[in-house]
Formats: C-alpha cells, structure tokens, sequence
C-alpha cells in the first residue's frame, strides 16, 4: 500500500475509535504488532504482539476506564508505510474523573496492517489520572530505558 492508501486506513480506523468502536482498529493490528509507549515513567514499555497489547494495555485500561473509551483525531500525515496522528483522548475513568490526553501516534503499516506503533503522551497526566501501570505478574510487557 502507498502513503495515501496507509493514511486513508489510519482515518477509516480513527473515524470508527472517535465513536467508540475499536472493531477495525483491532483487525488492522499484525499478530506481532509491537507497540511502544515513550517516556521514563511507569506506562513506559514496549507491548508486543497483539494478544499482549489488547490484553496487558487496552486490558488493562478497560478496569480503569468507562466505555466507550474514544480517542478524537485531529490531523493525519503521511509517509511511505508511516502515518503520524494527532489526536485527544476523550475518556473518564470509573470515578467520573475526566480524562483527556494529548496524543501523538505514529503508525507504521505493511500490507494494510500495523505493525509498530509508537505513542506520545503527557504522562504526567496519565500517572496523576489513571495511576502508576502495575508490576504485577500478570502483566508481561518489557519496560523501555
């Protein structure tokens, strides 16, 4: 796929997230899709494959937050197999507390699927809503340095 065909299924994904439905999100991801959330704080690590980032992330979002969780595209660039968005989550967590980020996510698509995904955020707002990402056993992502 070219950069406007890449660009056009990153907009078709995020029209349907904007709405709550991550249905085409999902089925767009590689079985070993890697995804890295920057940053040196505790939501900093690198998830891969699809089974450990819908499990050990999203997971793990949906016991902190209400449904539909929607993250709102703003503006969409692409190039070759990336493409960039800039977008703002708009989400509460089970208290009612608002939560609403500031993204910026780089996707990078082969064959009409993601495989990498990189996330920029406020973290600072994201330990001091949702708390530190836990420890535990139970959730197996590698940590980035």
């Amino acid at each position: 796929m070219n950069a406007a065909a890449n660009k056009q299924l990153v907009q078709d994904i995020f029209d349907k997230v904007a709405v709550g439905d991550s249905s085409l999100f999902v089925a767009s991801l590689a079985d070993n899709v890697t995804m890295r959330v920057t940053g040196r704080n505790s939501w900093s690590r690198t998830f891969q494959g699809k089974h450990s980032l819908l499990r050990e992330l999203y997971g793990y979002l949906n016991t902190l937050t209400q449904k539909p969780r929607k993250t709102l595209p703003l503006r969409f660039f692409a190039d070759d197999d990336h493409v960039v968005l800039e977008a703002r989550g708009d989400m509460a967590t089970k208290s009612g507390a608002p939560y609403e980020n500031e993204y910026c996510l780089i996707f990078r698509l082969v064959d009409g699927k993601i495989v990498e995904m990189r996330e920029y955020m406020d973290s600072a707002l994201c330990e001091r809503v949702l708390g530190n990402y836990p420890t535990t056993a139970g959730v197996r992502a590698t940590v980035t340095n």
